[in-house]
C-alpha cells in the first residue's frame, strides 16, 4: 500500500483550512439544505433548475469537505528555518541572473502556495529546484519565456 502524500502546512495554514472545514459543515451544509428543500416544494425535480443547480453545489460542497478532511488526516506541520539549506518553511531571496532586484518568498506546501502573498510551493518549479541548496547556489528553472537562473541571497 502505497504511503499518503502528506500535506505540508503552517501553523497558520492549518487553522485556516480547520476554520474552511467547519464553516463547510456548518453554516455552507446549512444553507445548501434550505436551498434544496425550497427547490424541492416547487415540485417536478426533473425540469428544476434550482434543484439541478443546489445538487451540483453540494456535490462540490462534500467533495471540498472530503479534500480537507483527507489533507487534514496526513498534515506535517512546517516551521521556519534560518540559514543552512533550502528547506519548506524557508524564507529565501534570490536575485535573477542580469538583474540587481531581490524577491524574498517563503516555500510552503502546495495546498497554502499563494504567489501573491509570498509564499511559493515546494512542487513550483522554482520551490522545487531551490530545495537542498545553499546561499549562493544558482539554479536554473524552465519558464515560459525561457530558461531562467536565480541565485541565492539569503536563507532566512
Amino acid at each position: 500500500m502505497l504511503e499518503p502524500t502528506p500535506t505540508y502546512l503552517t501553523p497558520e495554514g492549518k487553522l485556516k483550512l480547520e476554520a474552511e472545514l467547519e464553516d463547510l459543515k456548518t453554516n455552507k451544509r446549512r444553507e445548501l439544505a434550505e436551498r434544496l428543500n425550497f427547490a424541492i416544494k416547487q415540485g417536478d425535480l426533473s425540469e428544476n433548475a434550482d434543484y439541478s443547480a443546489a445538487k451540483e453545489d453540494q456535490a462540490f460542497l462534500e467533495g471540498r469537505i472530503r479534500t480537507i478532511e483527507g489533507m487534514l488526516r496526513h498534515v506535517e506541520i512546517i516551521t521556519e528555518q534560518v540559514g543552512g539549506e533550502v528547506r519548506i518553511g524557508s524564507r529565501i531571496t534570490v536575485t535573477e541572473a542580469g538583474f540587481d532586484d531581490r524577491e524574498s518568498f517563503t516555500i510552503v506546501g502546495a495546498a497554502e502556495a499563494s504567489p501573491v502573498d509570498g509564499k511559493i510551493s515546494n512542487e513550483s518549479p522554482l520551490g522545487s529546484a531551490l530545495l537542498g541548496k545553499h546561499i549562493g547556489d544558482e539554479v536554473e528553472i524552465d519558464a515560459p519565456a525561457g530558461r531562467i537562473t536565480f541565485r541565492i541571497v539569503s536563507i532566512e
